[in-house]
């Protein structure tokens, strides 16, 4: 037809550079960056770089962080990206005749970050002001783990323990038994993540950390605690809880592998109300309305599985990046601020 419009290579490059200047646009909007930036440079010691000139401030790292999390790019790639595109560079603070620090730069960063708690800071920053613009509800709360697998993992035959997922707290023996095969595993096999532990889920056995949760009634992340993969949910409730403040009656919904004598009083003495599915026990099946209960915390409680799921799909989570606890919380907690920031112009304009 005479009229069709034939859209080339060019039109569609430019609509999605549209479509990204737009997204980032809208967080700078909705972010006050000077907060966090007060913040970082509390911890952060940028001095001067080799050559002399000044180094680069920690908000313009940070931004690169988050841009390194919403596009699943390494150290690398990040750095080659905010070089080459004029939405990357502009989003950081970067004129276009500026470069983008030196990937070496931006893990130095990340490290000093780490090693000073600042990450979990900024997070609770973030979400302080998200709160304020009421895109955050803390009405009702979801408590779930997910796994995340690390590829440095000991190779070969191995006998070393294997947690089941959702088994009941090992006792003191398998602890000390535990200790012993961590020490076996950085002795024998270089390269393997030391701090990480085996799980058994499904049938599969999965080695790496374990990422705690707690969302809110949208599936915004509100609290993040990281173990080893074989901490059983059930044995942490209440340090995954104390991850985020919660108001007396809120309620704490979260499957029947929480389900327990103990998390039962814990919700109790903290006056939270308890929403845990229940469970069966042996010689003693559900009644009719346990059965009916677990249907409607079933109808909320899956929003906290599709966070999980869209953060593997959008940012490739599910896989650690670094080696060790500390530096996979870090990775935790970045992508649970780049999945908030990435839902939250969505949710404004539902409210409109």
């Amino acid at each position: 037809m005479k009229n069709e419009k034939h859209i080339g290579f060019a039109d569609l490059a430019a609509e999605r550079r549209k479509v990204k200047t737009e997204f980032f646009d809208q967080v700078n909007t909705l972010i006050d960056w000077r907060l966090i930036s007060n913040i970082i440079n509390k911890y952060y010691q940028k001095g001067e770089s080799v050559s002399g000139r000044p180094a680069y401030e920690g908000l313009l790292l940070f931004k690169i962080c988050l841009l390194q999390t919403w596009y699943n790019l390494s150290d690398y790639e990040v750095e080659d990206q905010v070089n080459d595109r004029i939405s990357f560079s502009r989003f950081v603070g970067l004129s276009i005749d500026d470069k983008c620090p030196d990937h070496s730069v931006i893990s130095r960063f990340r490290t000093e970050l780490t090693q000073k708690n600042v990450y979990e800071k900024l997070f609770k920053a973030m979400n302080k002001q998200l709160e304020k613009k009421k895109i955050l509800v803390k009405r009702g709360v979801i408590v779930d783990a997910s796994i995340t697998d690390s590829p440095r993992k000991p190779k070969g035959k191995t006998e070393y323990e294997i947690v089941e997922d959702r088994q009941e707290e090992p006792k003191e023996e398998e602890r000390e038994k535990e200790a012993s095969q961590f020490k076996l595993i950085k002795k024998t096999q270089p390269g393997v993540d030391s701090e990480g532990r085996w799980v058994k889920k499904a049938g599969k056995l999965r080695f790496g950390y374990k990422k705690h949760t707690v969302t809110d009634v949208n599936g915004l992340i509100l609290g993040v605690l990281t173990t080893s993969a074989n901490v059983n949910e059930i044995s942490n409730l209440e340090q995954v809880l104390d991850t985020c403040e919660l108001a007396e009656r809120t309620w704490v919904k979260a499957d029947k592998g929480y389900k327990s004598k103990k998390n039962d009083i814990i919700l109790q003495q903290k006056r939270l109300r308890n929403h845990i599915m229940n469970k069966a026990a042996k010689n003693r099946k559900l009644t009719e309305r346990e059965i009916q209960f677990n249907k409607i915390v079933s109808k909320t409680r899956y929003k906290v599985e599709r966070t999980f799921g869209s953060i593997k799909r959008w940012f490739g989570g599910g896989v650690a990046r670094y080696v060790g606890l500390s530096k996979m919380h870090t990775q935790h907690l970045m992508e649970a601020i780049a999945y908030n920031l990435y839902r939250s112009p969505g949710i404004i304009m539902s409210q409109c």
